[in-house]
């Protein structure tokens, strides 16, 4: 039985500000907040309605896979170690409601049902991001799991505990997916991943995508591309059993679902609050949401600029809900701070094979309406003649006719994916690939070639725009 009740006033001088997610943004937007603001002048009320706080997210796979051991190692912060910074953290508690003109959240006891009215002075939505789950018959079975949040990492490593069967099937083959194929493949099951795409790794162009795929089918995953799950398949015991898609059927003790996430803004949509075309929430500079003076986002839960298309994209990683974060405490807590935007950048690896990519795929430059070169070059991560120098391959967009570098996409094996920080910087910096050549790069032989790999792939790239002309 739920009761209603409502905590508090914000009356006098002591404003209080309320978090909304006690992940990266949130808890990095009142532990700044806080740092910036005693508990004289501020009073910090954060909402989680998990089991943890302050989390690495990322981790997750490599807890499931093994590589990490304990769940608490990817435990940044414990809500006792919030609350000893005077941040009243409310565990397993989540906010239904946001009544933006009362200015105020309800929030429900996840353990008690007790409800609650709580008033805001400031607010801080950090609501992160949800698996993308099919709207499949069976989707919702026993031994099909999201893998997002630590309780759906609890929750996966108790069914592969309680599984006897070794058949795991991935549907799709983005970061999660990728990463969560190799998780399986360590605990020793047999792994399928189903993937509606022509290659693995969206993110990159199909061609570097088909040497993930190769490497995949290296590990002794299955890779079936361009299929279309159409129905999760159960047992009598209401258990999985298998995927099916319209060509076939894929044997699942296990079913984790790598379709990617979506901005949880579901309390921001019914509280009218302006939402971008990916369904995040829309902010300015100062993480502010547009149109409200006293209410801030951060995190996976909103849409940020890509600072090469010119257009809000929705891009989910903690290194970008972090640093939301710290600009949101900032301002906040009577400082200041802007996030200008990102390139896109990201890493992962499939075992010893490295991915990294930043900027603008070939369809994100066609989509902006870009003219551009592209150019592929093979390299070695060190001197060639050096013990170790490994293979990597090196893709490069330049806009026609400027040379503005677009983006870079990597995959090789150790030294390969943190090159691509080379092409961020350039990206961030508004570089043609005529300047990247010019660049003053480490060098010695068990580190690089004498022209790194970034350097050969900008060569050939100049040589390209210039073949074009104006």
């Amino acid at each position: 039985m739920s009761m209603n009740r409502t905590s508090g006033t914000t009356g006098g001088a002591k404003e209080r500000l309320v978090v909304i997610g006690g992940d990266a943004a949130g808890m990095s937007a009142a532990s700044q907040a806080r740092r910036l603001r005693g508990p004289d002048e501020l009073e910090i009320v954060a909402f989680e309605r998990g089991h943890f706080t302050s989390y690495s997210a990322c981790g997750i796979p490599y807890w499931v896979g093994g590589d990490v051991a304990e769940r608490d190692e990817l435990i940044a912060r414990t809500p006792e170690e919030h609350r000893e910074r005077d941040i009243d953290l409310r565990m397993r508690t989540e906010v239904t409601e946001i009544d933006v003109a009362g200015a105020r959240v309800r929030s429900l006891d996840l353990e008690s049902g007790a409800e609650e009215w709580t008033p805001y002075d400031k607010l801080v939505i950090a609501t992160g991001a949800r698996p993308i789950r099919p709207d499949l018959p069976g989707a919702d079975a026993p031994g099909v799991h999201g893998v997002q949040t630590l309780d759906d990492g609890q929750a996966l490593l108790d069914t592969l505990a309680a599984t006897e069967g070794r058949h795991a099937v991935v549907v799709g083959a983005g970061y999660i997916g990728v990463e969560m194929a190799e998780a399986l493949i360590n605990r020793g099951y047999e792994v399928t991943v189903v993937n509606r795409g022509k290659e693995p790794m969206s993110t990159l162009d199909p061609d570097m995508g088909r040497i993930v795929h190769t490497a995949m089918e290296g590990l002794g995953i299955t890779m079936v591309n361009d299929a279309k799950v159409t129905k999760v398949l159960t047992g009598e015991d209401g258990r999985v059993r298998a995927i099916a898609t319209e060509d076939a059927e894929y044997p699942a003790d296990v079913v984790v679902l790598g379709i990617g996430v979506r901005p949880e803004t579901t309390l921001a949509r019914a509280a009218g609050l302006p939402l971008g075309d990916h369904g995040g929430l829309l902010t300015d500079l100062a993480m502010r949401v547009r149109g409200h003076e006293d209410i801030w986002a951060g995190g996976d839960c909103v849409e940020v600029l890509d600072l090469v298309s010119g257009r809000e994209r929705h891009i989910p990683l903690g290194t970008h809900a972090n640093k939301h974060g710290q600009v949101i405490g900032a301002n906040v807590g009577g400082g200041y701070g802007t996030f200008p935007g990102v390139v896109g950048t990201a890493v992962s690896k499939v075992c010893d094979l490295e991915i990294a990519r930043t900027g603008l795929r070939e369809k994100d430059a066609r989509r902006a309406g870009l003219q551009f070169e592209t150019v592929t070059i093979e390299s070695t991560s060190r001197a060639g003649y050096y013990p170790g120098a490994d293979l990597m391959t090196v893709k490069m967009l330049a806009e026609r006719r400027t040379g503005r570098l677009l983006g870079v996409q990597i995959v090789g094996r150790e030294g390969a994916a943190k090159r691509v920080d080379i092409a961020a910087v350039a990206l961030t910096a508004g570089m043609t690939v005529e300047q990247m050549t010019a660049l003053d790069l480490g060098y010695a032989p068990p580190f690089s070639p004498v022209w790194d790999p970034i350097l050969v792939a900008a060569r050939k790239a100049v040589a390209a725009v210039r073949t074009r002309g104006a």
